[in-house]
């Protein structure tokens, strides 16, 4: 009589990490501390000539969990495209937002970039400042499309609800860590911020004479 196996996914306990789920979970965690963290920044903005060391003290900070974020989805898509059945049964964003992610991906890597190095170059007329500045508008335009469509679903994904009880386990038991990775990544970036803190000085200067 021969034996009947399941297909392999079947198979598998659930990975303590949440797999595929518990990825989604640490982007929509990530996701919403950037949301925080990037209404401070754009405060700053607003008031750059008095919140100039403030900005560039809250870039440094977020350099921390954008890398998180930006690492988690790039591996979603990664496990997506190699095939891997968890990614594949949750499906891929909708086709706009698949688009768009690699003009978040690289518009991010750019403003981010381009602020690290004016940080250490310092005021003056620079091609960092032109880049940031070119940076961020393309970065406001493809970041706002994908708040707008990702912020409504935040509620959701931050929940703990789960349809099964096998997804619902992998998910929590994958919640240490995505807590202790979130966590790192702000005291990693809280680290960077207050070692730079004092490169935002040059500038309070230079913009109180240029503005």
């Amino acid at each position: 009589m021969s034996v009947r196996t399941e297909p392999r996914h079947r198979r598998e306990a659930p990975p303590s990490s949440g797999g595929a789920d518990g990825n989604e979970k640490l982007t929509a965690m990530t996701g919403a501390v950037l949301l925080i963290l990037l209404a401070a920044l754009g405060i700053t903005i607003l008031a750059k000539r008095q919140l100039i060391t403030q900005h560039f003290f809250l870039g440094f900070l977020l350099l921390g969990p954008v890398t998180v974020k930006l690492g988690s989805t790039m591996y979603r898509f990664v496990r997506y495209y190699t095939g891997s059945a968890p990614y594949v049964r949750k499906g891929p964003p909708a086709p706009l937002l698949r688009l768009l992610g690699p003009a978040v991906i690289l518009t991010s890597l750019g403003v981010f970039g381009s602020g690290v190095a004016l940080a250490f170059v310092g005021p003056g007329n620079s091609i960092w400042l032109l880049a940031h500045k070119g940076f961020f508008v393309l970065w406001f335009g493809a970041m706002s499309i994908h708040v707008l469509a990702y912020a409504p679903k935040l509620p959701r994904l931050l929940s703990n609800r789960a349809a099964g009880r096998d997804r619902m386990y992998a998910v929590l038991a994958g919640a240490g860590r995505r807590w202790m990775l979130l966590t790192a990544s702000l005291i990693v970036g809280l680290v960077l911020a207050l070692a730079t803190y004092h490169l935002g000085s040059q500038w309070t200067s230079f913009l109180a004479h240029h503005g």
